[in-house]
């Protein structure tokens, strides 16, 4: 945890945020697998904890605008509770962690809440995730759980504070990505022909257990970079092949990395794999570039999109004028996907609150029917203090590729007859993670290998 006035001065700068009523904060419970007793590893909603910074179980925090009242909602242990798991710290002992002097036992919460809605005052809420949360409010709100309304003012002031990086939370970020930095050397340093994509895995949920820390999200370790979100892991690895790897841990309090690297299987890229890789590579060096306060994170997106139309140009892919490429979207055939995100205490930072409120303004909304800029989650104008991905990748779909050929789609710019020579290509990604600042950027963890002769050179030691 970070100091009690840390907590503190959080609450008190969003509480100046909001013209009055009461803020509900549900954190989350522990989720049974397959019966109440057997349940997932534990983890806290991230605004709960931005807020209230207790990584505990079945509690609800309480901002009470109107009678500047601080409450945290929760049951103590019983002497059956004891039992099983040890002495526990009181809640009361535990809020007063967190500069919160109130607590209450959770049935009265019902009570608190109809006395306020008795007196038509207004009760904000965030976009609950959790069904028991949802269920959770619809029980407070007397409403069912579709007709819940989270409150829109609620939500730009939590993303509006929360998307600006503290010192000591960027600290606690460059800890999960230089964790995240070692994973992915580890993984460089094992692989070899004849191993599963599993094992990779299981090697990388190792290291970083035994740096106190979890994995960020499920790890992608796939020789079948072309589908973007592979979660199977039982292929063989092979020469030939090149192994995609995105993965990141997450520290004890919460905050994550995310990074992302491909490379052959064999000591070296073969000319194929080699020609595409290094497109990919300008293109993470170009969008790289330009990051810095004020400029639109969306253009920074297109521009990557330009160089990589570009570099598929050179290679005979695509055709015409790269410019006029990217207007007409041609370069979706190969990126498919947004160039990055907002990260902090969750991966994709806040997309739980919403990517219209999180990550675009209300003078330009995310397009949410453009293929491609649909899946852009961070569009706005970049500020200082932002913690951001930049992942540029080519992701050769066999099936989008039949698709788009079928209708003559994009035919004006892309080279369907020498793409069939790629047809078996794959996937490449490349992702580093950034801090914004007042002049520009910083690159956050160690520098993690990424050319084409550092990560030859780095493979050809354990192949």
């Amino acid at each position: 945890m970070f100091s009690t006035s840390t907590y503190k001065n959080r609450r008190q700068a969003l509480r100046q945020q909001l013209a009055g009523g009461i803020l509900l904060f549900p954190g989350n419970i522990e989720n049974p697998i397959n019966f109440e007793h057997n349940t997932y590893p534990f983890r806290q909603d991230s605004t709960f904890l931005y807020y209230f910074g207790l990584a505990v179980p079945s509690l609800v925090g309480l901002m009470d605008l109107d009678e500047n009242k601080e409450i945290i909602f929760g049951c103590e242990a019983t002497i059956d509770d004891l039992v099983w798991t040890g002495p526990q710290e009181s809640l009361s002992d535990r809020a007063a962690r967190v500069g919160v002097l109130e607590t209450a036992p959770f049935t009265s919460l019902v009570h608190y809440i109809e006395r306020a809605i008795a007196r038509n005052r207004p009760i904000h809420f965030l976009p609950p995730y959790q069904s028991v949360s949802k269920l959770l409010l619809s029980e407070l709100l007397q409403t069912t759980p579709s007709a819940l309304e989270p409150s829109v003012s609620f939500i730009r002031a939590v993303a509006q504070q929360r998307s600006i990086k503290e010192e000591q939370e960027v600290a606690e970020i460059e800890r999960a990505v230089s964790v995240s930095t070692e994973m992915h050397l580890l993984t460089m340093r094992l692989a070899k022909s004849g191993m599963k994509e599993s094992e990779l895995v299981h090697a990388i949920q190792a290291f970083a257990g035994n740096r106190d820390c979890s994995l960020a999200y499920p790890p992608i370790i796939t020789v079948h970079g072309q589908i973007l979100h592979n979660q199977v892991r039982s292929n063989p690895l092979k020469n030939g092949d090149m192994v995609l790897v995105d993965a990141g841990a997450e520290t004890a309090m919460g905050y994550a990395g995310d990074l992302t690297r491909t490379f052959p299987v064999a000591a070296t890229f073969d000319s194929q794999q080699r020609a595409m890789y290094q497109i990919v590579l300008d293109a993470i060096t170009g969008a790289s570039e330009m990051l810095r306060p004020g400029v639109s994170f969306k253009s920074i997106h297109l521009h990557a999109a330009k160089i990589l139309v570009e570099g598929l140009k050179g290679l005979g892919l695509m055709k015409g004028d790269p410019e006029e490429a990217v207007q007409s979207h041609a370069h979706t055939l190969f990126f498919q996907c947004g160039l990055g995100h907002l990260m902090g205490l969750d991966v994709h930072d806040m997309e739980d609150l919403g990517e219209q409120y999180v990550g675009y303004t209300t003078d330009d909304p995310k397009d949410t029917q453009t293929f491609g800029l649909k899946s852009l989650r961070l569009g706005k104008p970049l500020e200082a203090g932002f913690v951001l991905t930049v992942e540029p990748g080519i992701y050769i779909i066999q099936d989008l590729i039949d698709h788009c050929k079928a209708s003559n789609r994009h035919s004006d710019f892309v080279n369907y007859t020498e793409l069939e020579k790629f047809r078996n290509f794959g996937g490449i990604r490349l992702e580093d993670n950034f801090l914004i600042t007042p002049e520009g950027h910083q690159l956050l963890g160690p520098d993690l290998i990424k050319t084409i002769d550092d990560v030859e050179s780095y493979r050809s030691r354990y192949v």
